[in-house]
């Protein structure tokens, strides 16, 4: 039994936004109009770029105050890591465990594994295709959820206004985590995941 073919080895070339395949040549999707290429080479390049912007946005998301609470005697800001460390000091260790792995972990991690899937397509890599291929698939559907601490900035923000008694504003790490998580987002889509299978179609060629 003869190894299966790529699309490219069998001369066709699959859109990147709806799936359809088309034979190779063809310049644009007959069904949702966007650019058809076998390979992306400047893939890697709007990748970095992304990730490096979303890695500058971080960085103060983490250090300014997420949320600015306001009362008649007080004014109290708190960064994401305090947020979540004061929640846990008042009784809820849930909410700031979420809050911490949603605002903290999931970030980092996703930081990583974009860099590392960038890599391993530059350099070569031993891990298994279809690992990194799961790696790419998971960071793609966990990018949806990461905006999980403007939202509840947001809802806060809307929720708790009682004029001169008490206010919840957004920081300015709300806007400087909003842009990271779009930035990563963006860094993940650019990737073409169709390079991680190439070293396996030059092997075998």
């Amino acid at each position: 039994m003869s190894a299966p073919r790529s699309a490219r080895e069998a001369g066709l070339v699959a859109c990147t936004r709806c799936s359809r395949v088309w034979p190779m040549g063809t310049e644009r999707c007959g069904r949702c109009g966007s650019h058809l290429v076998s390979r992306d080479s400047r893939s890697l390049s709007r990748v970095w770029a992304w990730w490096l912007a979303g890695l500058m946005c971080y960085i103060p998301a983490n250090m300014y105050p997420m949320l600015v609470t306001s009362t008649l005697m007080s004014s109290q800001s708190n960064t994401i890591v305090g947020g979540a460390i004061e929640l846990v000091e008042h009784g809820a260790p849930v909410p700031g465990l979420i809050v911490l792995v949603a605002s903290v972990c999931i970030p980092i991690g996703k930081f990583i594994a974009i860099a590392w899937l960038a890599l391993s397509v530059r350099r070569g890599s031993r891990a298994q295709p279809r690992r990194r291929q799961h790696v790419y698939e998971i960071v793609e559907y966990i990018g949806r959820w990461s905006m999980i601490d403007v939202f509840v900035v947001a809802i806060l923000t809307a929720l708790v206004q009682l004029n001169v008694v008490a206010s919840i504003h957004p920081g300015p790490a709300a806007l400087a985590f909003a842009l990271s998580v779009i930035f990563t987002m963006l860094s993940a889509q650019a990737f073409d995941s169709r390079m991680i299978w190439d070293r396996i179609d030059e092997a075998r060629a």
